[in-house]
């Protein structure tokens, strides 16, 4: 009996925190709080799903306890047979219709969705001038990072991808290497990042980021591809248009601006050919192609996280510069003694190359 009143406690316990914990949601990366059509389009269909759920579970359950109550032996006895309903058109016809209905209450608002929100009829709408009158964002998902080309502006950023507020933006969504799948909680998806083929589909920003604590929408790599999944992160600020067209000006100018100070400078020159040879792997400039065995690095220090999940500062920067397998392990950037004749780099060169690549910026 004591065993059975613990485990009462127990649930009941584990009730209360769960309604509690449901409402530790962040708004920068819950499902639960929409910031944009896509995402409030499948709230809504979390929602009725959650109430067809809870009707069912409220109906058999009454009708079980009912039963229980009504005909428990005490009551009628041991010899009591209820009334045999075997064969009743009237009620087989009830618990025929409703389950057919409620699938139905399900499926058209879902198949509709599903339809409208794989519609991408208009992405290559052209405009009076010519070109697409909508925003499209080629994707690529590598390991353990994410690159965001946009062909009609003709530039390529990575880990931190800017938006429009209050428009389609059309992502075509392809892997380098295996199979990832492209996520912002908030704002909507998720969509395998295949290999072999290219997905395309589109999300809405109803909210500027700026508004958010961290002022950034979280994404997420949602398919397990390597010991690192779980550090495959990626940011979003979604700006007005206007504060968006000026980014892409600034992000299409071919030389990066110039480094300011002594300390920079010197790690201009270690990044560069004549030192550790960075410049290899990692582009400065936001304006050209894609392709790069690195992230392009031209908005390194307006982003809001290090190696896309560590804190944005230059501690964090030369720890993951020196030895970035113990930070995401498997990923692809070698360790800074491989690229410094079998030495570790001096505390000097850590402190300029982290003050070049945090100077590395468009934004205003």
């Amino acid at each position: 009996m004591m065993k059975g009143i613990k485990k009462c406690r127990l649930f009941a316990l584990m009730t209360i925190l769960l309604v509690f914990l449901a409402g530790c949601g962040r708004e920068e990366i819950s499902t639960l709080i929409p910031a944009g059509k896509v995402a409030q389009d499948q709230f809504n269909l979390l929602i009725l799903s959650s109430v067809v759920m809870a009707f069912v579970i409220i109906v058999v359950s009454i009708i079980f306890v009912l039963a229980i109550v009504k005909f428990r032996r005490s009551k009628v006895g041991e010899d009591m047979i209820p009334e045999q309903v075997e064969g009743s058109a009237r009620l087989e016809f009830i618990w025929t219709a409703i389950p057919i209905v409620l699938l139905l209450i399900l499926a058209v608002p879902t198949v509709y969705s599903t339809f409208d929100l794989a519609d991408v009829s208009t992405m290559d709408v052209e405009a009076k001038d010519g070109n697409s009158s909508n925003l499209t964002v080629n994707v690529t998902g590598k390991l353990y990072w994410w690159e965001f080309e946009y062909p009609e502006q003709g530039i390529v950023t990575a880990q931190e991808l800017v938006v429009p507020t209050d428009e389609r933006v059309y992502f075509n969504l392809i892997s380098a290497d295996i199979k990832h799948s492209f996520w912002i909680p908030s704002i909507g998806g998720k969509l395998d990042v295949n290999p072999e083929n290219v997905n395309t589909f589109y999300l809405e920003f109803d909210r500027e980021s700026a508004e958010l604590d961290d002022g950034v929408f979280y994404g997420k790599c949602a398919e397990l591809c390597g010991p690192s999944h779980a550090l495959m992160d990626f940011k979003v600020k979604s700006v007005d248009r206007e504060e968006f067209d000026q980014w892409v000006t600034a992000m299409q100018a071919e030389e990066p601006a110039a480094v300011e100070g002594d300390l920079a400078q010197q790690g201009e020159e270690l990044f560069g050919a004549d030192g550790l040879a960075c410049i290899q792997c990692h582009a400065v400039s936001g304006a050209g192609g894609t392709g790069g065995i690195g992230p392009n690095l031209a908005t390194f220090g307006d982003r809001n996280r290090v190696a896309g999940y560590l804190e944005h500062n230059e501690e964090n920067l030369k720890k993951w510069i020196q030895d970035p397998q113990e930070y995401k392990p498997g990923n692809l950037m070698p360790e800074a003694s491989s690229l410094n004749n079998g030495k570790d780099l001096s505390d000097q060169e850590l402190d300029a190359l982290a003050a070049y690549l945090m100077g590395l910026s468009v934004e205003e």
